[in-house]
Order: structure tokens, then sequence, then C-alpha cells
């Protein structure tokens, strides 16, 4: 407490001038004093006038529903996460932030009550934000203030108020002190030499600290050859105390930090780590990327999108109500409410994607995505999050995974306009749904895979134009036209096509598939025989080429589908399927009797499992 201020006591006017140019108006003497110690020492200050005080001031939480009158005469409901400042009364002061205007320095103050604090940089900072209050004194305590600052700055303002105010202080201050000891953080001689990559002799770490405030503590080495009583410096592992002002140094390799700034980081070598032998690309990741290049080649553009999606994303493509893509996740804090949830499928994005450039004035597009799709667990519970002072255990860390959302990573490609471009005057060809049929099969072969392709009734792909993709019995995406409807609410062209595949079980299938064998050049000519068979159209096209395929044997080095026929001549419910079967032997030239007993057999197979009959 300081008494006796002279009320028409003024600073001199090169203070008035330089607290001006600092962007701070001169007020009065007293406040003119704490704003100078302020931006001198870095430690806010704050004076109360004593006569509107009543009984002690006390530093405590807020009440719920207690009020406060800032010095911008604002009144403020506070919050219990508030630190304030209180007497009898109530709440004098936002503690860090901003004092009351019931106890503000007036003209009239002869006595004043002088606080300097050190308060919590999360507390002061979260309270600012809360009240959208920023000041001087706020902003230097979120960012860190010295806490051994306090007393020193109280002391240097009441000698200048003595001298500009001919105040006296009161006898006897308050000291409430609750800092921990300092700690000695242990610096082994050669953690410099071990991080930078260069050497660091004793004495220079020494200096580099001393430079930034540190000292060595006085007492034993904590590991090394130092004999016990022997000053750290003499053996391997300084024990180092590092300044008020900086709380960031608490560990080894923050002090090696500022070792090696203050030496320059120039002066580290620049050397190559050595890698150990046969680190890599892992077998999947190069799966993936031969995935990307096989499409790219085909003149797919790869794009990136975003895997937040907006509620309505199912609606937007006609999911069923009992669709599994209907399980999308909703994040706990979205960067936008209208992109709240975790795509189920990569055709959002795409389609997203398609619709810019189509807006912008490309029309042709062809792109495709490799990413992961996010599935709820509709069992799963999230556990409670550890505390992040300690790491988790084995056992929340798979609590936590349990909860997690499946992840399977798909790649998706969608096409509009036209697929090739026309020469000399010509129209090109528009894509159709063969093209994503295609896209599908050209991700398989790029992972030594074959797909079977069967018609399929999925959404959001048109019904009657719709392929289903399966290997080894297994569904794994679809293909074909989107539906017209689901063309007309996004916004994309008529006839737009897609694929969507199951990345992850194709890379599972392709693990346990045994590498393909390079083919053995025959010398000898080959048998080429032309099969028509009569199948019923509901009956799948894969159906048939398998039994072909098995009928032949061995003999069999190609089986081609070249026409597909269907009309009064064939039936109705019919259809004409011709294939071309290329037939050769590595050891000898095939007679016709061999040639024309393997097509007969291959026949033989297709009528007895699909009831195809050789067409006249």
């Amino acid at each position: 407490m300081v008494t006796g201020v002279d009320p028409t006591a003024s600073i001199p006017l090169t203070w008035a001038r330089r607290l001006s140019l600092a962007g701070m108006r001169p007020i009065s003497a007293p406040v003119d004093v704490t704003n100078a110690v302020l931006l001198g020492l870095g430690q806010p200050l704050h004076a109360f006038d004593r006569a509107k005080l009543s009984g002690p001031i006390v530093v405590r939480a807020a009440a719920p529903g207690e009020k406060l009158r800032t010095l911008d005469g604002v009144e403020r409901v506070l919050d219990p996460e508030d630190l304030v400042i209180a007497d009898d009364s109530g709440p004098v002061a936002l503690a860090g932030v901003m004092g009351g205007a019931s106890t503000e320095v007036s003209a009239q103050t002869t006595d004043i009550v002088l606080e300097s604090a050190h308060f919590d940089p999360i507390r002061i900072a979260r309270t600012a934000r809360r009240h959208r209050l920023s000041s001087e004194a706020s902003r230097r305590f979120e960012r860190g203030v010295d806490p051994a600052l306090a007393p020193v700055a109280a002391a240097v303002a009441v000698d200048l108020l003595a001298e500009l105010t001919g105040a006296r202080p009161a006898p006897g201050v308050t000291d409430i002190d609750h800092r921990s000891p300092a700690v000695a953080v242990p610096l082994p001689l050669g953690e410099a030499e071990r991080l930078a990559g260069r050497s660091y002799p004793a004495e220079v770490v020494r200096r580099r600290l001393s430079d930034v405030g540190c000292t060595i503590a006085e007492g034993k080495t904590t590991q090394g050859r130092g004999n016990p009583g022997d000053d750290p410096a003499d053996g391997d592992t300084l024990l180092v105390v590092p300044p008020s002002w900086r709380p960031d140094l608490m560990r080894a390799a923050d002090l090696v930090e500022e070792i090696v700034r203050l030496e320059g980081y120039d002066t580290i070598p620049v050397t190559l780590p050595r890698l150990p032998a046969g680190r890599g690309l892992t077998p999947s990741q190069r799966l993936r990327r031969a995935v990307g290049r096989a499409l790219a080649h085909d003149g797919f553009v790869e794009v990136l999108t975003l895997p937040f999606v907006a509620r309505d994303a199912a609606d937007a493509l006609g999911l069923a109500a009992d669709d599994p893509r209907r399980a999308a996740v909703r994040m706990a804090n979205p960067i936008a409410e209208d992109a709240a949830y975790l795509r189920t499928t990569l055709l959002s994005g795409l389609i997203a994607a398609a619709v810019r450039n189509i807006g912008r004035g490309q029309q042709d597009l062809a792109l495709f995505e490799a990413g992961l799709v996010f599935r709820e667990r509709s069992a799963a519970a999230w556990p409670t999050s550890p505390p992040a002072r300690r790491r988790p255990t084995d056992e929340e860390i798979a609590g936590l995974d349990v909860a997690l959302p499946e992840q399977p990573r798909h790649v998706a490609a969608l096409l509009t306009g036209r697929r090739e471009l026309g020469v000399l005057g010509g129209t090109g060809r528009a894509a159709d749904w063969a093209d994503a049929v295609d896209a599908a099969h050209l991700v398989a072969e790029a992972l030594g895979l074959s797909l079977t392709v069967t018609a399929g009734d999925s959404m959001p792909w048109h019904p009657g134009r719709c392929a289903r993709l399966s290997i080894e019995g297994r569904l794994v995406g679809s293909a074909g036209e989107l539906h017209p409807r689901v063309l007309a609410d996004v916004g994309l062209p008529p006839r737009s096509v897609a694929m969507e595949l199951d990345l992850d079980a194709l890379l599972e299938v392709a693990a346990t598939t045994p590498a393909v064998a390079a083919p053995t050049i025959s010398n000898y000519p080959p048998a080429d025989r032309d099969v028509a068979l009569v199948v019923p159209t509901r009956v799948p096209v894969a159906e048939v080429t398998a039994a072909l395929r098995d009928g032949a044997g061995e003999l069999l080095e190609s089986l081609t589908l070249f026409d597909v026929f269907e009309g009064a001549q064939v039936g109705p419910g019919q259809r004409s399927l011709a294939f071309g079967l290329r037939l050769r032997a590595d050891d000898r030239t095939l007679t016709a009797a061999e040639a024309n007993a393997a097509r007969d057999a291959a026949v033989a197979a297709a009528a007895d499992r699909t009831g195809a009959t050789l067409r006249a």
C-alpha cells in the first residue's frame, strides 16, 4: 500500500510522449507509472483506490451469476472459470485482464493498493477470449510472464510513485509465493553432439547455457563417471537450472536446442542418413501405386477430395434405407455444419469435383480417386479418453481401436462427356457403361487379378446398366451408368458413368495370389475355332466364358467374345454369343481332330452348365 499520493502530480513530458508512442494514453501519475513498468519490464500491474475497497482483497474464482463493470464501462456477467480479485463487496477486477470501475484510481485518490501478480497463461487467455476483452495485461499473461518478476516490478513502481508523486510506502507487503522450487535438468555433455551431429566442447556448452541465463547446480552428477560430491561440471552430466523467465526449458533436448541455436545452425554439417537395407515401399503400397499409374496411363486424372460430406449425401445418391453406406459417422468438431459427416463412398467427392469442373467449362472428364471411406460400427461405444499426462495402456488403445469406424480403402472413377475425342471434325465417342467396367478391369489387371462381371441392381447406378463386380465369389464393387434421377439431382450430364471398388479387398486377394508366370512362346501354329452359342439372356456371359475355358482345357490359349446378337432368329428371351477360341500346343502342331475335339468339349461344358446350344 502507498499513501500520501499527490493527486495533482504528473509524469514528465518525455514519459508521456513515450507512452503515447507505445500506444497508451497518459491518464494520471499512478496509472502512468503502472503502464511504464508494464512496458519496461513486461510485468502487468494494477492500482486500486484504497478508499473504495471494502476489506482485504483476495484472488478467487467467480461465483455463478456475479457481475463486474470493467474500466471500459461494460458490465460483464462472469463465468465460474474466470479468475477475479475481490473484496468484501464482491469482484473488483478481472484478474490478469482488466480492473473494475468501482475501485478505479481517480483525481481524488491519495492511497493506493498496488497489485503485482503472476497468473496462469491458459486461464487468462480463456477469460480474455470468453469476454472478447484483449488488453495489454492479458496479451502478456497469455504469452507468459516471468514468475519472479512480480515483486521486482512492484518495488520499481513504488519507488517511481515516491519520486513522482511524493507518496510514502506503507510498512510491510503481502507476498504469497506459490512457486515451485527450480528443478535441475540433467544434461549429458555428449547430448548436443548426439542430437546435432557435430562436436560441442564442454566449455562451449557451459558458456552457451550461461548466455541464456541458466546456472549449473552444485551437487552430484546423476550419471557418468563423476565422483560423488564433485562439481557436476567435472562429470559427464551437468545439472542445469533454467532461469525463471524460460519455462520452456524442461528437458535436455530444450537445452541442446539453445546451444545449437547460439552456435549457429550453419555450423552443422550436411550429411545424408544411412538407411538400413531392405527398406522401401511395402507390397501394399507398391500395388496401390500400380493401380494409380494404370488409371493415369489410361487417361484418368487423379483428384483428392475432402472426406467430409453433408448429412443428405446418401439421399443424393438414392441409397436405400437399409444400405450400409448410410451408416455415416458424424464428427464432434466439423469444419462446417453442411459437411459434418465422413464419407461412406468415394462417389460423393468425385461427383462434387465433376460438377465443379463442368461449371468451369470442362465437359469431358475422366476422374479417379483412391482413398479411405468410413463406416460406423453399430455396436461400438466410444470409451473414456485416456489422460494426456501418460501413455495409454494397451487395453485403452485396443478399446479406442474397436470404437473407431471401419476405414476400408476404395478406388472409384467417374466419366462424363466424350471418352474419345474426334479428329478432323469427327464427333468422337461418348463414354458409356462399358468404359466404367473397363476401368474396373484395369484396376484388377494392375493387381494381377481378374474380375467376374454379372448384372447388378444397386444405387446409384442405372438398374439396367449396372455391373456387379466380384472376385472368387466375393462382391468387391459395381460399375455402370449412373441413375438418371441421381444425375438430375446432383447436376451431372445424362449418361455419366462411374465405378467403385473395394481396393482393400482386392489387395487382400492379390496378396494370396501366386505370382503370374511369364507366358511361353510356342513355335507351333495356332488352331482357331469359332462357336456361336444360344443361351438365355438371364445367363451371365461370365458363366458361359468360364464353362468354355474349363471345357477346352490346357490347349486353350485365348478366348474372345466377338459378337452378341438378339432377335427373332434366336427366339424370345434368348441371345447368341459368338466366341473365338485360339488353341495351341507347346510341343506339336495340333491336328484338325484335336482342335475340333477341344472345341466340342468346350461347347459340351457350356451346354451342361448354362443350357447353351450350338447355333446352326
